[in-house]
């Protein structure tokens, strides 16, 4: 291509500051360094992690102007040097946790947080040499990245540990969902808790991830999953995801954790809490039997609450642990998902509920903000 090792100036969505609507305009990206991708992103979407680090919940993420977004799909520009699995035009995912393959935790069986490209929501510049690859087209002003890899842009600079090259034949704008929330739902049931055949489930929080694991939970042979969300409206999707039980907290006279005991007569095997709410984490937590149950933690905690959680009620038999990317290596493990989904295995387009252009973008963060929207897609 010619804008090979050329600066490219196209267009980007920055956050300038703590919710602010972001600000559609020019941005120069510099050419990838050594091990590092330069992509041109095709189909963005807006998770809670990027609503969380729009608002700036969290004081230490506050690093502006920054380019957020990390669920997208894209197309290699160029490469830079030591760059050998990928090349210019192959389609790729950028992913916000890598996998370099060679550190002690790549190496090991059930773990997926590389020692160096791991996800790190306070990072702001590349690995290569600790400097940014995006600046101000007016003035030359550095910006700052996001999540190992920025995709709110039309190109964008990542780690090559970061981006998995997929089939050419798979559709991006579907496999953009992979990059991101629909993997961690999934991978959550079936990597990290394990779901057995004919055993319950209990979901706290129906979004995007929420409904993911409910797909991952109906493909592993579950008997019974309850949805927890104050919500209705996202009841509908829920069932379509393979959830039976319903309830909504707002219009209960008992403790959520007591309504799941009776439906199931014991408490749930699994509860994930995919809401970021430390009140939610608790009751699923109660939700869960007290021999057996196991309580996933998936929502984005900008609270500095610790857990709710006396250390001797471990000793009842539940256990409790957090899940990232679903437990997936992403360049080792989410080929064969990906293919798993393509041949039918999960209903993609359940979880786009919009489509619009990418100068929409801060309708898209309102939709989701407001808990009108699973996934907006972006098209760039």
């Amino acid at each position: 291509m010619e804008t090979q090792g050329k600066v490219i100036t196209c267009r980007a969505a920055v956050a300038w500051g703590a919710g602010e609507p972001l600000v559609m305009e020019d941005v120069k990206v510099d050419p990838p360094q050594r091990l590092e991708v330069r992509l041109r992103i095709l189909f963005t979407s807006i998770c809670h992690t990027d609503l969380s680090a729009w608002k700036g919940e969290n004081e230490a993420q506050r690093a502006y102007p920054r380019i957020l977004g990390h669920e997208a799909a894209g197309i290699v520009e160029s490469v830079g040097e030591g760059v050998e699995e990928m090349k210019a035009g192959d389609h790729v995912l950028p992913i916000f946790t890598g996998e370099c393959g060679d550190c002690r935790v790549c190496k090991r069986d059930g773990a997926n947080l590389c020692e160096r490209f791991r996800v790190d929501p306070m990072k702001k510049v590349m690995a290569t040499d600790g400097k940014t690859r995006f600046f101000t087209s007016k003035d030359n002003k550095p910006i700052y990245h996001f999540l190992n890899t920025s995709t709110f842009s039309e190109y964008t600079v990542i780690d090559s540990a970061c981006v998995l090259k997929v089939d050419p034949l798979f559709p991006l704008e579907k496999i953009s969902l992979l990059s991101c929330g629909v993997s961690t739902g999934v991978g959550a049931a079936w990597n990290v808790a394990d779901i057995q055949p004919a055993s319950t489930v209990a979901i706290f929080g129906l979004g995007a991830v929420g409904l993911a694991v409910a797909e991952g939970a109906r493909a592993r042979g579950a008997s019974k999953i309850i949805g927890i969300d104050v919500n209705p409206d996202k009841f509908p999707l829920g069932r379509e995801a393979g959830i039976s039980e319903f309830i909504n907290p707002k219009e209960s006279d008992k403790a959520v954790h007591e309504r799941v005991w009776e439906i199931t007569e014991g408490g749930v095997e699994y509860s994930f809490e995919c809401a970021g709410s430390i009140e939610a984490l608790r009751e699923a937590f109660l939700s869960t039997n007290s021999g057996v149950g196991v309580t996933v933690l998936l929502g984005v905690h900008a609270s500095p609450q610790l857990l709710p959680i006396h250390p001797m009620e471990l000793f009842q038999g539940r256990s409790i642990t957090a899940s990232v990317f679903g437990g997936f290596k992403p360049k080792t493990q989410l080929p064969f998902f990906i293919t798993q989904c393509l041949q039918g295995l999960l209903n993609l387009d359940l979880f786009i509920s919009h489509q619009l252009p990418f100068h929409d973008i801060n309708k898209a963060m309102q939709l989701l903000h407001q808990g009108k929207a699973l996934r907006c897609l972006l098209r760039l």
